[in-house]
């Protein structure tokens, strides 16, 4: 474990130089977490290093605004920063954050022409949550694989087509210098990687430990998200075959079986649930049985074995593998999290 030792040296980060600059941008409505979450990995990276005798090598660390107002939240917390500096000036690492007011900070020129500049000396761009936005509207991900908060992630994809907008990874490199997190706490774990790109995995370990998380943590982000919920189809038909699969998930619900209920054919009523629920029925069955074995796992105590037969899945391991292509965790790990 990491100890106070091992991260014993000096705080004052101000006056002292290192390699590698980081500017965290602020702006007024960014999400605290969003920004303090990378700058306590770079700065306790630091501390780190400095501990190990490395004092040339860390992060020096700054928070910046238009005008060095502080950087404030819409919970009322305020954050010092600095003003902007020479968009010329060579970064490192430029943090984009996200938050409730980021939609404010990017319809402001200044600030997106300040960003498209930064983005040009900066060796790599990352992005948090719907700091994304931020990033797409200075055009850094055009033509790239990007995440973002994956309540926002639609939103993302409608906005800006160029993008195309993954909302499963906790991070994804989009491009050769550009970063993309997802949401809130995920800016820690990609800040990490890039602290063990920079300094091997030692480094990153003690950093993760002192900030008693994982490394890695397992899974994407869909195993955070709410439940997704699927708009009542216009026909009659195919709204009483959406209910049928919702009130009974283990039910035999096959194409043909479903088709009969809805007196059409299984190509036609393929077609028609298709178009009016905008996904096939195969795939609504499972993911309707995913979320039914999601509420168990969370809400019961029944095996694994017993959930899988009651939502449909047959066997434990078809549980399985539907669990970690859809949500990239096991059974076993979803509850070890959420129950």
């Amino acid at each position: 474990m990491c100890g106070v030792d091992d991260l014993d040296a000096p705080t004052d980060f101000a006056n002292t130089e290192f390699v590698k600059t980081v500017l965290i941008l602020g702006f007024p409505g960014v999400q605290a977490l969003d920004l303090v979450g990378p700058f306590e990995v770079f700065t306790a990276a630091t501390l780190y290093l400095t501990g190990q005798g490395h004092g040339e090598d860390g992060y020096s660390v700054r928070v910046v605004t238009r005008t060095g107002e502080p950087a404030t939240t819409r919970t009322g917390l305020a954050l010092l920063a600095q003003p902007l500096p020479d968009p010329r000036e060579s970064v490192d690492t430029l943090v984009l954050p996200g938050g409730l007011g980021v939609d404010d900070a990017r319809l402001d020129p200044e600030l997106v022409e300040w960003i498209q500049a930064a983005a040009e000396g900066s060796r790599r761009i990352v992005s948090v949550c719907t700091g994304a936005f931020l990033a797409a509207q200075a055009g850094l991900i055009d033509g790239c694989v990007a995440t973002t908060h994956w309540a926002f992630a639609g939103r993302m994809a409608r906005e800006f087509p160029s993008v195309t907008v993954d909302p499963e990874p906790i991070f994804v490199r989009s491009s050769e210098r550009v970063w993309t997190a997802a949401g809130v706490t995920a800016g820690i774990d990609l800040a990490l990687a890039l602290v063990e790109d920079d300094y091997g995995h030692e480094a990153a370990q003690m950093v993760a430990r002192y900030l008693v998380m994982y490394l890695r943590r397992p899974g994407g982000q869909t195993q955070f998200a709410a439940p997704v919920w699927t708009p009542r189809a216009n026909r009659a038909p195919i709204r009483e075959a959406q209910e049928a699969i919702e009130s009974e998930p283990a039910g035999a619900h096959s194409i043909p079986a479903l088709a009969s209920r809805a007196a059409m054919s299984p190509r036609h009523f393929t077609r028609v649930f298709t178009r009016e629920v905008g996904e096939a029925p195969g795939a609504y069955v499972e993911r309707i049985r995913t979320e039914a074995a999601r509420r168990r796992l969370e809400e019961t105590d029944d095996t694994v074995t017993v959930i899988a037969a009651g939502c449909g899945f047959g066997s434990a391991e078809s549980l399985r593998r539907i669990f970690v292509r859809r949500l990239g965790i096991s059974p076993d790990q979803y509850r070890k999290t959420f129950a």
